[in-house]
Order: C-alpha cells, then structure tokens, then sequence
C-alpha cells in the first residue's frame, strides 16, 4: 500500500474509533492500538506533508497562539431561556401551552451546566465556531473547539449550510483529573465544572484547551440549508445521523409525566458524564413554536427548570490533614456519612485555616453541606446552638504531619506548606524539579520512571539518585540493559552541572533559574551560600528580603541539610564554572522578541549572560537593545515607541561574536 493510501485509511480507522469512543461511548479499539496508529500516521504525515489535510486525527491538538478572539456576530441569536423554579411555575407553562394547542407534545432534556457555543458548517466543513455571549455577539474560539474530538470536522452527508447549537463542558472525570494537577502544581482549584469549561474555552493557546478534555452535547439546529424539519426530536436525531453526539432527550405530552421525568433527571444526575443545572422542556413542534414566538430575551416555547441545591445536616467528625505534592497542607472534614445529590458524602474540603477560622468549624460541630458546583462537598455554615461544650478552634499543625519538618504560610495567600526538602509527601515533585531541563537536566529520567524508583523504595530524595547501581536499574526494563546504562551516563554527568543549576534544582521558594545565576555568580560556593546570613544574602542584585529569608531558612533545615551532605558525599559539583572574563555587555539588558531561527532563547540568553548582561522578558524605558525574529509583536512596537535600538538576529550575531 502506498503513503496516500495508508494515511487515507488510519485516518478513516482513527476517525471511527473517536467517533465511538466520544460520541457513542462505546469504544472498539485499546489504547494502545488507537495510540500505535497514530503514532505511524503522524510519522507518515512527517514523511509527506503534502498528504496531511485540515480534518486528520493528527491536527486537533492545537493550533497556534492568539493574543485576543474576534467578536463574532451570531446570524441566529443564540436566546436564554425562562427559568422556573417549582412545579407549580412548571405546570403553569404546560397547562398555558395545552390550553392553547391541546396536542402539543413537549422534548425534556437535561440542562448542561456549561458555556453556549454555535458551530458553523459550509458544504459539511466545520468552518467556525463561536461562545453565546451575549446572545447576539460573541467570541470566535474556532481552534478551541477543534480539540473536542466529539465535535465532527467533516460531515458525511451535510447541508450547503449548517449551524447548530451545543454545550461546551468538562466531564467529571476530566474535572476532577484538572484539580488534582491544579493541586499538584500548587495553584489554586477550580469551584466546579462550568468555571472549569469557560475557562478552557477562552485559553488564548489551543494547546492548553486540548488538554483539559473537554466535551459537547448538541441541543439544537439555529440555521440549515435545504432540508426542512417538522419537529424539534426529527433535527436531533437527523444531528445524529451527521455523528453529533445529541443531548438525550424524551418527548412527553402530559404534565404529570414531564414532571416525572423531569425529577427523574435529577435523580438519576450521577449517570450523566457532565454536571447539570435543571431540565429544558421545548414545545417540539416548529410550526407551533413560530406561532409562539419570543420575547426580547426567550422564547415563549421554552423553560428552564432550576433544580434547588440539596442541603444537608451532617457533624464533623474529625479533622484529617493532607499533604499534597506541592507540600501545601490540605485539611479535610470527616462526616457523619449523609445521602447529598445521588451520593453519600463522608468528607467535604476545608480549603484552608482562613477558610475554618472564617466559618469556625470545628470537630463535632452540626453543619450544613451541601455539593459546591454538584461536585465538590462544602460545609456552608455551622448550627451554633448545637456545638459541643468542649468543642476547641481548630489550627493547622506546626509541622507536617507526614516528615515532622516546620510548616510555612505563603506571603501572598492562604496556604501552608511544609518546608521539607526530603518529605516523602513532595518527593515525585522534588525529584522532576531537581532533574528538569533548567536544573540539573538529567535526559530520560521522566516521570514514569521516577514513579517506578519510588515504588520500589530506591529514592527518598533527590540526592538518591547519585547513588543508583546498574543492578538497580536494570530491574526497571524488562529486556537489556543498554537503556539503565545510558540513564546512569546521563546522571553521572549531571554532577559537572554548574552550581547555579543545582541552586535552581534544590527547590527553594521563589529561586527560580536566573536567581540560581545570580548567587552562583556571587557566592561562588554553595557551602558559601549556606553560610551567608540574612543581611549578606539582601545585598545581592535581584534578592529580596523575602526570598533572602526564603534560602536562609531553607538550608537551616535539618533535611536540607541532610540532602546537602548526600549531594555532597555523591561528588556533585558545589562550585560555580561562570567565570565572566568578556563584560562587553556589563549593564546592558535585552529583551528577546519573536520567533528566533538562529539560536534558541536559552542559548541567547546564556551568551548575553555570558558577556555580563541581562535578560529581561519585558520592555521598559531601562531596556538597552530588543532582540526581534518573526512575528515580533507587542514588543517591538513598544521598543519602537520608547526609541530602544532593535536588532536583528544577524546584529546580535554580530554583537557576540
């Protein structure tokens, strides 16, 4: 089979088994089989870019960067719907609209919890697709929505003309997956899913939209060329027959059953793969629904019912603490077990001592709770007057209750962290910090094999890794041992690394790479930067107090210490190499702009380094030279407007050399 053909056909294989796996749910291939037949089409397409076109599998994991979305003006207004909020406002709808046409039937769905879109077909082409906003104009979010892989980008027997309407959102399974990464990261979580999608969705490069797992479900047709429809239920499933993957829907007719079904919805809420807010009921004729028409906001052939949120009485049992991979500590409530929103809640999150010292909740107090977003247990408030007698405010431990090292609380925020270079809790973490590319740059140790170090008991600090035998890593793979060696190479050499590597790699608070060159450059040792006091280490350029106080404390630690002298004992180099002999640069400081062919930014900035200069990533009136490739920007018109000499990278050559 020639590359034409075999790309055309792993696209088609490929294109099958998403559209089961996404739309349908029902997948048909493992995957590792779906990721061995992507892999050979991406290593085709790499051989014959001439073969690769718009809608392959290979393209939907983003495209480009954007500094801002286009306003985008809805040909059909996307309108909101009247919410009701009992059965009684429900019932009144029905009994109105009955009245009126007596053989009215009516489609129930459930209401997504998400972020409105429109998505524009030409000729079975998915050409744009655009966010509600506010209802008339929105936001062009087109390459966002090419990495929802239930979202067709061809239609196999479509319209000249097509424009439907869905809702974006997060399933729970990606939520809870974004959370746990947000949580290892240390940055803050998201409320619920709808924060989570929007968020997603307005990510100003694909890439990062693409990776958070969004999906869709399609309510409604807004505009089609050429093929007429007598009912709302014959569009959704004519939408099933282009593989849209279609809101469930029933169509009803008496009140009574909508109402069943309507709670019934509610009931059944933790099947759905998505959160909801409530339930939709349309009059499913079109006909019917013309001669209804609209308000200036909603139309009149449509409401929305807002299920209540479930709150429940619950006592706090105990408080349990949890130390993330950030070394943040997490309290958690232990509950009496209570039946919340289809499931049975045991814990609710605490976030913080701000978060208790604010409610004061503390163990055995009665609360209220409730799901925060239908996903997330919360405690709202305490019932005072059934507090204990000898119920006590509840602090965070002093020391981290997994490695006994002290505890510090963020400058700028509510968290806590340990402050234990060796805490067990933090040591995936510590170890992909310390042999990160900035850092020590120890190629082919990822994370997998990190995990697999740890699992067997062979590291419990970054430091162990220097005292890896062969035998050792060997019991990592399977076949061979040419793969342990090659990763013994590259740890070995690692210990020539700079000294302002291993200042990065040590994980300090708010020491970041350039920092790391900064007090490498001025200490020359490390042994002199751990005996550096407070006021010597504030005189260093760019080392503020905080972050002066920040290494101080940080090596007067027992298992920093303890991790120094493993290094040390392991030979790793101690010494800074970056002896600037050429000051040609001394003073000057250069902001590097656009895309640069001739050298890296690393590789730039370690020559103006070098030279004795600085890099800086933004453009001020004390900016000397604005180093510009392709697509420069903001920057360059910036330097522009404050007369800053620009150079070319052919200029800058020149400069260096």
């Amino acid at each position: 089979m020639n590359p034409k053909e075999r790309v055309k056909e792993l696209s088609e294989i490929l294109k099958e088994a998403n559209y089961r796996y996404y739309v349908l749910d029902d997948p048909t291939m493992p995957d590792f089989e779906y990721d061995r037949l992507l892999r050979e089409l991406e290593e085709l397409e790499a051989a014959h870019p001439e073969l690769v076109i718009e809608d392959s599998p290979t393209q939907r994991v983003g495209g480009e960067a954007i500094s801002a979305f286009e306003k985008y003006t809805h040909p059909v207004p996307l309108m909101s719907l009247q919410d009701v909020f009992s059965l009684e406002e429900l019932d009144e709808f029905l009994e109105k609209t009955l009245t009126a046409d007596p053989s009215t039937m009516f489609s129930v769905e459930p209401k997504i919890d998400g972020l409105s879109v429109a998505l524009e077909y030409v000729d079975g082409k998915f050409t744009r697709g655009a966010t509600r906003g506010d209802g008339s104009v929105g936001e062009d979010v087109t390459e966002n929505l090419k990495t929802i892989r239930s979202i067709p980008m061809m239609l196999g027997h479509a319209p000249a003309r097509l424009i439907v309407r869905g809702e974006v959102y997060m399933p729970k399974k990606s939520f809870e997956k974004l959370n746990a990464k947000q949580e290892e990261e240390g940055k803050p979580l998201f409320a619920n899913p709808r924060n989570a999608a929007a968020g997603s969705l307005r990510q100003l490069d694909p890439k990062i939209c693409a990776q958070r797992g969004l999906d869709i479900f399609i309510f409604n047709i807004q505009l089609i060329e050429g093929v007429e429809f007598g009912s709302h239920a014959e569009t959704l499933d004519y939408l099933k027959t282009l593989k849209f993957k279609v809101i469930p829907y029933q169509k009803l007719q008496k009140p009574a059953e909508i109402n069943d079904y309507v709670l019934s919805i509610n009931e059944n809420r933790e099947d759905l793969p998505c959160d909801i807010d409530g339930a939709v009921i349309k009059v499913n004729d079109l006909v019917q629904r013309e001669r209804m028409g609209a308000t200036a906001k909603c139309p009149r052939w449509a409401v929305a019912y807002k299920y209540p949120p479930e709150i429940k009485e619950t006592v706090v049992e105990d408080i349990v603490i949890q130390v993330g991979r950030t070394g943040v500590l997490t309290p958690k409530a232990v509950v009496r077990p209570v039946r919340l929103a289809g499931t049975t809640v045991t814990n609710a999150t605490l976030h913080n001592q701000d978060f208790i010292t604010e409610r004061d909740i503390r163990i055995g107090d009665t609360v209220h709770i409730r799901k925060a977003g239908e996903i997330i247990p919360e405690i709202l408030d305490v019932v005072k007057e059934k507090r204990p007698a000898d119920a006590v405010a509840y602090l965070l431990p002093k020391a981290c209750p997994v490695c006994g090292a002290a505890v510090a609380r963020d400058e700028e925020g509510a968290f806590v962290r340990c402050t234990g270079a060796e805490c067990p809790a933090q040591l995936s973490r510590n170890i992909a910090h310390f042999v990160s590319r900035d850092a020590m740059d120890i190629e082919g140790l990822g994370s997998s094999i990190v995990e697999a170090l740890i699992e067997k008991g062979l590291i419990k600090s970054p430091a162990d890794i220097y005292y890896l035998t062969l035998d050792e890593m060997k019991s990592l793979w399977q076949k061979g041992s040419k793969a342990a060696e090659k990763l013994l190479g590259a740890i070995e050499a690692s210990k020539q690394q700079d000294l302002s590597r291993l200042i990065f790699a040590l994980g300090i608070r708010q020491v970041g790479a350039k920092a790391g060159k900064v007090l490498a450059s001025h200490f020359g040792t490390l042994d002199a930067l751990m005996a550096a006091t407070l006021e010597e280490l504030t005189e260093v350029a760019d080392v503020g107090e905080i972050t002066a106080r920040n290494i101080a404390e940080w090596f007067a630690q027992p298992q920093s210490q303890h991790l120094v002298e493993k290094l040390r004992g392991a030979s790793v180099n101690f010494e800074s190499k970056r002896e600037i002999t050429d000051t040609r640069f001394a003073g000057k400081i250069f902001v590097l702009t656009g895309a640069l062919s001739k050298f890296t930014r690393d590789e730039a900035t370690e020559k103006i380094e070098l030279f004795g200069g600085k890099a800086s990533g933004s453009v001020s009136k004390k900016t000397s030279y604005v180093v510009v490739g392709e697509n420069a920007g903001s920057k360059e018109r910036k330097a522009r407007e404050l007369g800053i000499p620009i150079l070319s990278e052919d200029d800058f050559l020149a400069m260096i050399q």
